[in-house]
């Protein structure tokens, strides 16, 4: 059974149609990745599905229940979770601080569980705590950023481009991250401009172009694909490190 699932999705910035009948699936425990190009609607497309914009049509259904037009604050209650792009932390906060905001509707007993579990996957962050997020790298941001959503202990987790304008060493460890969250079981669905690398780490993908989705198959498929290769591996979108 689908955790996700998105039927005719429509999103529109006033007269301006950004996600025209966009449909997808994600299952428990599956990562999978929404591909294409800049404008083509994969931002708006998270933004609708957690709660940050409301569709103008279609329906949004998660765990079989209808969700569609929540707000996000429901949304994350009910265990999906969107890490945004540019990172968004709250810089005059501390690391901790930030962390803790992530965990808001959970227990304190479960906080300093998934605390501690977050500053295992990132110990960089161990001895930063009390640091402020605004004066964070950008890639050390990132990991906040991921950090405070895994408080929220996500069913879904829905991460927008969560490798762009980082280092290469950086993202390689983000994308690290990336699978050993899909590892633990928690489902994923992954906007990421380096298609090569999504593609590695989801199993499954669709390529939305112009508000819609064009194509979509296992990851070999599309990395086999002729109009992947042409459109979005070859013009230096694909193998990078």
């Amino acid at each position: 059974m689908s955790l996700l699932e998105v039927r005719d999705l429509v999103v529109r910035y006033g007269a301006i149609q950004a996600v025209n009948g966009v449909s997808l699936t994600v299952d428990a425990g599956e990562c999978a990745t929404l591909l294409g190009a800049n404008g083509a609607g994969k931002s708006s497309t998270l933004k609708a599905l957690a709660g940050l914009m409301r569709p103008a049509g279609g329906q949004v259904l998660f765990d079989g229940r209808p969700v569609t037009g929540h707000p996000a604050h429901q949304m994350a209650r009910m265990g999906m979770t969107l890490v945004p792009e540019g990172r968004q932390v709250f810089g005059p906060l501390s690391i901790r601080e930030n962390l803790e905001l992530g965990g808001f509707a959970q227990t304190a007993g479960d906080n300093r569980g998934m605390l501690d579990h977050v500053l295992e996957i990132f110990p960089q962050l161990t001895t930063r705590l009390d640091a402020l997020a605004g004066n964070l790298s950008g890639g050390e941001q990132q990991m906040l950023a991921v950090g405070r959503a895994l408080m929220s202990r996500p069913r879904l987790l829905m991460l927008d481009e969560p490798s762009l304008g980082l280092a290469p060493l950086v993202s390689g460890r983000i994308f690290e991250v990336v699978r050993e969250i899909a590892a633990s079981g928690i489902a994923i669905l992954l906007v990421e401009q380096n298609v090569h690398r999504a593609l590695q780490v989801a199993g499954r993908g669709y390529v939305l172009e112009l508000g819609r989705i064009v194509l979509q198959g296992s990851s070999a498929e599309l990395l086999a694909d002729d109009h992947i290769r042409l459109a979005y591996l070859g013009h230096g979108m694909g193998e990078g490190e």
